[in-house]
């Protein structure tokens, strides 16, 4: 009795893988119909790709990508001719295309029982695969228009992260040709960062940062993501390397400096400085960095003497007059800490004169952010602020005081 029921269990089990068998035959039949029924073909293939029997056969997902390789080709042919359709199910399909055709094709380079690979899909998938590519951008720049950052994520991801799939790979790196793919790793990280997805950040940002337009931003995202995380030795390192790639983002420094500020290692950031003026004396922005450490240590002899060297490097760097400026402003506000108060005082005239004297020094400096950076009110107006009232300059006081 027991044979028989066992033998009853193996014709039921045989009945049903053939059961998903034949569905896959038919949802393939269906798809290459001239009016195909997608409804019906995405169900009967859908319950193959979930069951015990088929759900590891590379020909049940080739059979889902050709569905949705072919639901993209009718949306497509109903454009061309000037009928309703629907980009986002265009575009969707595109996506569902790859994650189809990605298993597939990991499951057709599992070595037979012989050993051997015979993966008969690939050349065709790959193909397709190939063609609507561009499509993965379009779809990420509708699902961000549509505020869907997660919908973006997906298809700016699998733009960049095709372009190392071996199956696409066989006749060139597309990574070594493909000019559009830091820009579109760029969006990836955007959308990663707006759904705070750290792992995706940390992951496109490498990419990103070679983005000509946007690399200096991308970096800073990493950063941040780097900070988020806790991972400290990577942060500092991420703020050491946007500093050498991107001298003109202020934040690397100015966080890099306030790190080593906060947590007591001052001589951490001077050795920072000094090994970069060691490889390039002459470099505006290591300058600047010297003369800023100084700056925030109050040294403020050495920082002067660092903005100097600064601006004779580069006499338009408009954030280093403004920050020399500062530093004869900060002298001059210890002076007068520090000045008499009695007017009878021999020492009270000196000190006047003193004060007088930097505020004088502090001028030109501010004069030239303003010519520099009439549009950046941060670098010259608080500073002319002081020194019009200090110095009773009228006229100009009332000028720079409208602005404020």
């Amino acid at each position: 009795m027991k044979r028989v029921l066992f033998s009853m269990v193996l014709l039921m089990a045989v009945g049903f893988a053939f059961a998903q068998q034949k569905n896959v035959k038919e949802a393939r039949t269906i798809a290459n119909d001239v009016k195909p029924d997608f409804k019906k073909a995405q169900q009967l293939i859908d319950a193959a790709l979930v069951n015990a029997e088929t759900k590891d056969d590379a020909a049940a997902w080739d059979v889902a990508g050709l569905i949705q390789k072919r639901i993209n080709e009718e949306e497509m042919k109903n454009a061309f001719l000037n009928k309703p359709y629907d980009t986002l199910t265009m575009y969707n399909s595109v996506l569902k295309m790859y994650e189809y055709f990605l298993k597939c094709d990991e499951l057709s380079e599992v070595p037979n029982e012989k050993g051997k690979i015979k993966n008969k899909y690939r050349k065709a998938n790959a193909a397709s695969m190939l063609a609507e590519r561009g499509n993965l951008i379009n779809g990420g720049i509708e699902s961000f228009n549509k505020h869907d950052s997660e919908g973006a994520l997906k298809f700016f991801g699998t733009y960049v992260e095709s372009a190392s799939y071996p199956m696409l790979n066989e006749k060139g790196s597309i990574a070594a040709t493909d000019t559009l793919l830091p820009q579109v790793a760029y969006y990836a990280l955007l959308a990663a960062n707006n759904v705070e997805a750290s792992d995706a950040v940390l992951k496109y940002a490498p990419i990103a940062i070679q983005d000509k337009e946007n690399g200096g931003v991308a970096m800073q995202i990493w950063s941040e993501a780097l900070k988020a995380k806790g991972d400290t030795v990577q942060w500092v390192q991420s703020l050491q390397d946007g500093i050498l790639k991107f001298p003109e983002n202020q934040y690397f420094f100015a966080n890099l400096v306030d790190y080593y500020s906060s947590s007591n290692q001052p001589e951490k950031a001077m050795e920072f400085a000094d090994n970069m003026l060691a490889k390039d004396p002459n470099n505006k922005l290591y300058l600047y960095v010297k003369a800023y450490l100084f700056h925030n240590m109050k040294e403020y002899d050495q920082a002067i003497d660092f903005y100097k060297k600064t601006i004779a490097a580069d006499p338009e760097y408009a954030e280093a007059y403004s920050n020399l400026g500062l530093v004869l402003l900060m002298k001059a506000q210890d002076v007068s800490d520090a000045a008499s108060t009695d007017i009878n005082d021999s020492k009270y005239a000196t000190d006047q004169a003193n004060i007088k004297a930097m505020y004088e020094e502090a001028l030109p400096y501010y004069v030239k952010a303003r010519e520099l950076r009439p549009d950046q009110k941060d670098l010259w107006a608080p500073g002319l602020y002081r020194i019009y009232y200090n110095l009773n300059m009228g006229p100009q006081f009332e000028e720079i005081e409208a602005i404020m």
